[in-house]
Order: structure tokens, then sequence, then C-alpha cells
């Protein structure tokens, strides 16, 4: 066996303004890639947790999801945001969404919201994606010819596509989004409630009254959305409990929004900086399926998820006892040298693309097929529009430990 390492490098973890400052986070990944793929990282106010960067040993846990599970710990947070976690799912009242979840419960859960997001259904939301796509389009022609992309365009078509689905009325729009920003922006001084975890538990309770308010109305008057059958799903032939009601709409609200306006964003900026690949696509809008998991990997809005290990084993011949916590840092496995080619060079026709920006195995993320659908609607009616563009100021990224990107892109563009 491997000798533990402990590599300082690993703290960028801990730290949610790395995510904002790309040169230092890609400088690090590639020292531990190289150097410590396993680390040992030990950071208060989080508790110790090993840190894996390779793409091969990513896979290899999230295949074990018996031995490696999402339960207690899914995500980064400082040791009192797990314990008031926890403290809130022993009440009754905490969130518990399908990123919470392990087997059996997980594929119960996941099952009522699939059918929503199957071929067929996507086949029948397109039609309201591509509508959606040439209205922000068109809202970009009409505006003049400059705007901050991300707050005017990219937070906004991807919010409405999940209102679209789940049946929300248009009138909710400004308070969803300032919701979804504060939920996933705790950790920026631009969007978060507030410093204190009492501040951003506040977010968290809007959504769950806002979504109590929702299930009964559904139960009530139910209609043809996901909404409705979320609010009206059985397990074992009892609905679901009011926290796991609002739960499911939150991890569909929230992260359904957030990760697809932060692919937009990061990808067009990708192709303003890469003008020949924003050409290459332009002149064959035959490469839109490659160039969506490009832009998918290049940004990779879902930064990291965690597992707790059942029993003791090993990553890479490092051990890892049973109940220690490993965190699978997918940014890092989206640059693997190992696994892409040139792994920091932005290609529309990259192919094989064996992105883990999704996730893997049994956690794979529900909503991939709408993400994708999304992104190539967009650009597919963004790019035979576009005459030139190019940025307008300096581009800035959320500062985050989970889901994020960009949260400024200042662009000027003309448009025909």
């Amino acid at each position: 066996m491997s000798t533990p390492i402990i590599d300082e490098a690993a703290k960028v973890f801990t730290d949610p303004t790395s995510y904002a400052d790309e040169p230092r986070l890609h400088a690090a990944l590639t020292h531990l890639r190289a150097h410590a793929p396993v680390s040992l990282v030990d950071c208060p106010p989080y508790r110790p947790f090993w840190s894996i960067t390779k793409h091969a040993d990513i896979m290899d846990i999230e295949r074990a999801n018996d031995l490696f599970i999402s339960e207690p710990r899914p995500l980064l947070a400082t040791a009192e945001a797990d314990d008031m976690a926890r403290a809130q799912l022993d009440a009754g009242m905490g969130l518990r969404t399908l990123i919470h979840m392990d087997d059996p419960q997980h594929r119960v859960v996941r099952a009522i919201g699939a059918d929503w997001f199957r071929p067929k259904a996507m086949r029948a939301l397109k039609i309201r994606v591509d509508e959606l796509a040439k209205i922000f389009v068109d809202k970009m022609a009409n505006a003049g010819n400059e705007c901050d992309f991300v707050q005017e365009v990219a937070v906004n078509y991807p919010l409405y596509v999940i209102m679209s689905l789940l049946g929300l009325p248009e009138s909710d729009f400004s308070r969803m989004l300032k919701l979804t920003q504060e939920l996933f922006g705790g950790d920026d001084a631009e969007f978060r409630r507030g410093t204190s975890l009492d501040e951003q538990l506040q977010v968290l309770l809007e959504f769950f009254g806002y979504f109590s308010a929702l299930t009964a109305s559904r139960r009530e008057h139910p209609t043809d959305d996901l909404a409705s059958a979320i609010a009206n799903a059985r397990v074992d032939g009892e609905p679901l409990s009011d926290v796991d009601t609002a739960s499911y709409y939150v991890i569909v609200a929230s992260a359904g929004h957030d990760t697809t306006s932060a692919t937009i964003a990061g990808g067009l900026q990708a192709l303003i900086d890469n003008p020949d690949q924003r050409k290459r696509l332009s002149d064959n809008l035959d490469l839109m399926p490659l160039a969506t998991e490009e832009m998918i990997r290049w940004v990779t809005p879902v930064k990291e998820f965690m597992r707790t290990a059942t029993a003791d084993t090993t990553v890479r011949g490092v051990p890892i006892a049973e109940g220690e916590s490993v965190y699978l840092s997918y940014v890092s496995a989206n640059r693997d040298e190992e696994v892409f080619t040139d792994p920091f060079r932005f290609d529309v026709g990259r192919d094989p693309n064996k992105h883990l920006a999704f996730g893997y195995g049994v956690q794979f993320c529900l909503g991939a097929a709408l993400a994708r659908m999304e992104v190539s609607s967009f650009f597919s009616e963004l790019l035979p529009r576009l005459k030139s563009i190019e940025l307008n100021g300096q581009p800035e990224l959320i500062a985050t430990t989970f889901v994020g990107g960009l949260k400024h892109l200042p662009i000027s563009y003309e448009l025909r």
C-alpha cells in the first residue's frame, strides 16, 4: 500500500474563491493529478476528507455505489453546516434530494421524475425549448449591441424552461431566480443571503414554503406537468413526505437551472476566446452535439460530490477507512491528461469526450438530456444570426465549492 499523501495543493478544494480564479485552480489540479491523485485534506472548518482527482478513480468509486455511498455527506460543507443539516433531517425538516439518497431509496424516488426526462418527453418539450431560445436571442437583438450575457440571458432562458416543465406561472419567475441564485451563491459575496448559516437557511425555508403551497394545489387540482407528478407520487402506496416532495422540487428547480445557465455562459465565453472554433461550429452546425458535450466538459458546473466508505478499502493503493469521505473532483477529471488529448484546448469536434460533468453510475444526472437540449437549441439559434462578438469587460466567476460558473459576462455583438 502507498503511504497516505497530504499535499497542500489539495486545500484548493476548501477555498470557494479558487473556482473564481481558474488559472490558480487548474494549476493546483494539474499538480495533484501528477503528484497526489489521492490526498488527505484536513482543513478546518471542514472535516477531513480524501480528494480524488483522476478520472479513472472517480469512475471506479461511482461504480462501487454500495462501497461508497452518498449518505451522510453528499457534498462538501463545513462541519457546522453538516451538523445543522443532520439535525434538520432528524427533525423532519431538512433538504433530502436525490443526491442525498442511496439505493434502494434512490432508485425508487428517481423513478418518480424519470419519465419526464426520457426521449419521448424531451421531443415534446423541444418545441418550447426552441421557442424560448428564439425569444432570448431576439431579446439580445432588440437590446442593442451589448449586454451582460449571464444576467440578461444565460440565467433567464434555462429557468423559463424549468418553470415550463414544472408548470409554474411566469409571475413567479423573479422569486425563483432570486432563490436559486441564493441557494448556490452562499459562498459568493454578491449573491449570498447572509454570512451566517441561519440567514442562509432562510433561503431553503422560503423554497420549502413555496413548494409546500404548490404541492397542496397540485394534489387538489392535478395538471399535466412535472409538479403534479411529484406532488401525487406514491412510494409503497404512500405519498412522499412533505420534506421529500419539497426537496424534489428544489433539486429540479435549482440544479436544473444553475448548471445549464453556467454551461451556456461558459460555452459562449469559450467560443469568444476561440474564434477558430466558433467559425468551425458556425460553418457546420452538425457539430452541435459534439460542441455541446465540449461546453459541458469545459465548464463542469457541478464541481464535486462526496462519498463515504462503508468498509475499509483502498483507492490507488491508498487506504481509506470505513466512515471516511472522498471528494470527487469532476473539474479535475475533465482535464485528465490520460483521458483527454490536449485537455486545455476547447475543441467543438472533440470525439470521444468521456467527461464526467453529469456524474457517473447510479447518480448520473437525471436532467442530462434536457441540459444538452437547451445548450444545443440556444447555440443553434444564436450562431447563424451572429455576425460578430467580443468581450466588453472582464468576465467574473462565482465563488463556490459546489455549483457555479460565470456570474458576469459583458459582451458586445452584432446580430442578423
